[in-house]
Formats: C-alpha cells, structure tokens, sequence
C-alpha cells in the first residue's frame, strides 16, 4: 500500500476523486484530493481503473497521469480505510490497476511533480515514462506504519545500484529527482513549468517519447549515490556471499545490517542506524527478504505484486500497522510502540509465516488481465 502522511474523509461526492477527461488524442487522468495529497482510495482505484481500461479501445494515443493541487501528485495510500476496511480487497484492486497501467497498450506518461509516495509510486512506478521535476520527492515510507513497500516497489528497489534499494527501503528514505533516475524510480527530468507545453505537444498527437524528449534537461546529480562510499562496504558485508540469504534467514539479514551500521565510524552509517531503530523492526526483516528474493529469483512485475498481496495481507492484519498507523496518522505523536520492539527480539517462526509462499486458506490469490503487449510509443520497454 503506501503510507500517506495525513487522511481525510471522502471527497464530497460533488467533487469527483479523479478527473477523466479526453483532450485531443490523449486521456488525461488527473487524482484530485489536493487537500490530501491526492492520498488514494477504494473510489479512486475504481475510476482509473475504468478510465485506463475504457482508454484501451477509445483511440487514445497515451495516457496523461497527473495530480491536482501544488503539493505533489500522490502522498500515498489511504492507510485509515485500509486499516478499517478490507484489506486483501483494497491491496488487490490497487494491484490490479498498477498493473494495468504497465501493460497499457496506449503508453502511460506519469508525472511525479512534488511528493509521490507509496501508492503513487505504484501507479508511476511501472508506467511507460516516468516523469520527475525540480519538485519530486519520491519515497517508500512504509516501514514507519508497519508494513512494507509494496505496489510493485520491491521490483524497483532490488534493481537499484549496489543496494541502495535495501537502504531506502530500511529506512523510508526520500529520492529528489536526480536520485529517482539514478536508482531506477524515474527516466527523464522535466521543469515544472515545461509540463504544461508536454500536455499540450501530448494532446496534439506527438509519439509519446518525443513529446517529453522535447522539454527534458539533463537530469540533477543524484546525491544518494555519494552513501555508496560508506554504504557499499557495508553492505557487501552484510548480504555477501558468505552469509545466508535474507530471504532465508531474514532476522539474520536485518540483525547484521543494525550491527554493521553502530559498528561504523562513518557519521552517515551511525545516523542511518538511528533511523532503522525507529522503524518496525518486523517491517525491517521482511522488506530485506523481499528485496532478496526478487533479486534472486528475477521476478516480474506480475510476480512482485502477487507476493506483496500475500505478505501485506499478512502485516496488515498484525497490531504493528494498527500502532503504526495510530502513531503516524491518528494520534501523530509519532512514537511507536513497536512488538517486538527490537530487531534483536525478532521471532523467525513469525517471520516465516508473514513470508510463506504458499497462500493460505483465505487468501485469494491476485488475478491480472494480460493484454497485449505495449505499443511501440512506449519509452521503456
């Protein structure tokens, strides 16, 4: 799901939740809860979901993804309903749509102008091209509430450089745009006040690609690249060869990474360790094993999602999200009583199970509509 740093009651009913509208050859969706940061729900699910299938067979030549209001195009995922509602339901047709969205044939161009968070990165995340500005701030800030990236992020954040997948993740760290493109969240960088001319140049007809290639600049350094100086070594000696996997011995994985990081002499290590700490420390082992098995395993996108259904179906359910959702979004005294409360009172039978593979009796597993594949307009592949 996503971790949406505040949530309001349902729009009125007078204001739609997502805005569809045709402008010339494009469909043009726009989420529209400004005052929410766009936070999604089970209503909004359901609008572009019908409004990305109707644009498979109306003639659209893309797709326009977009967030109304001026402080970013999603904040996340709606974390109250979801603790109050059906959760497996919820995460399903969020899933549903993420994929949807990768497999649009009419290529889906998203743009992650301002903050985009949890959900919204499931949305943008697969889409055919990525859209950062001056404003983006990307993060995966699920371990804060309990549970763990997902949305398909666990396929982002295994392919990023030398782990630092693994260290964003543990930590629910943010990305600016030059860090998004750097680690594989993004491809191209966009000025903010170019985005109007690539609507319009999009609306007229022009290939996709072309379009953003004729307002991008070169993307910013990316700084998070410059922890691979300290975090590099720490993490070959953490996830190397030499250890057991952490997807197979995931308590293991998360105690020598907290280990490693007090360890250092380097100031940045000691200051991420501080981070972890204050993290679910279920949410820190889980996430390690995930990241490692689809590393290992070279899941698809299609695969990912049906494991983040299993295991978020799981987590939800656990009085960690509860409290972590209290902590963060209800009571705000950001001060979690997390159980256990330390990486070092891991229980690897509970792990374990949160992990299993196989569905359980009342798990439905995720169905995905195949289409055919991805137009040539497309960017990515």
């Amino acid at each position: 799901m996503s971790a949406a740093p505040q949530s309001h009651p349902f729009d009125s009913v007078e204001t739609p939740l997502v805005l569809v509208r045709r402008d010339g050859a494009i469909t043009h969706l726009t989420l529209n809860r400004p005052r929410a940061i766009n936070a999604l729900n089970s209503d909004m699910f359901a609008r572009l979901a019908a409004a990305v299938s109707a644009a498979q067979h109306d003639g659209s030549h893309a797709i326009l993804l977009d967030g109304a209001g001026d402080r970013g195009f999603c904040g996340g995922g709606d974390v109250k309903e979801l603790s109050q509602g059906s959760a497996r339901t919820i995460l399903a047709n969020e899933y549903r749509l993420d994929y949807a969205i990768s497999t649009s044939a009419p290529p889906v161009v998203g743009i992650m102008d301002g903050i985009t968070m949890g959900g919204g990165i499931g949305l943008t995340g697969h889409a055919a091209i990525r859209v950062v500005t001056e404003r983006s701030r990307l993060a995966m800030p699920e371990a804060r509430i309990g549970i763990v990236p997902d949305v398909g992020g666990h396929l982002l954040l295994a392919a990023a450089p030398e782990r630092l997948g693994e260290m964003l993740a543990v930590s629910a760290g943010d990305m600016a745009a030059g860090d998004a493109i750097a680690l594989g969240f993004a491809d191209v960088f966009v000025p903010a006040e170019r985005l109007p001319q690539l609507q319009a140049a999009l609306a007229a007809g022009a290939d996709s690609q072309a379009a953003v290639d004729g307002v991008a600049e070169p993307a910013p350094a990316s700084a998070i690249l410059d922890a691979r100086d300290w975090w590099s070594p720490i993490a070959a000696s953490v996830f190397g060869a030499q250890e057991p996997p952490a997807s197979e011995d995931p308590a293991g994985a998360a105690l020598r990474l907290i280990r490693a990081l007090e360890a250092s002499d380097d100031a940045d290590a000691g200051r991420l360790a501080a981070v972890v700490r204050t993290m679910s420390p279920t949410s820190v082992a889980v996430t390690l094993a995930q990241l490692d098995r689809t590393r290992r395993r070279a899941l698809s996108l299609a695969d990912v999602l049906a494991d983040d259904l299993r295991t978020l179906g799981r987590l939800a359910a656990l009085p960690d999200f509860a409290e972590g959702v209290r902590a963060q979004v209800i009571d705000k005294d950001r001060n979690p009583r997390w159980s256990p409360a330390r990486i070092e009172d891991l229980d690897d039978a509970v792990l374990a199970g949160i992990l299993d593979p196989e569905a359980h009796a009342d798990e439905q597993p995720l169905d995905l509509e195949v289409r055919r594949p991805r137009s040539a307009d497309a960017g990515r592949g």
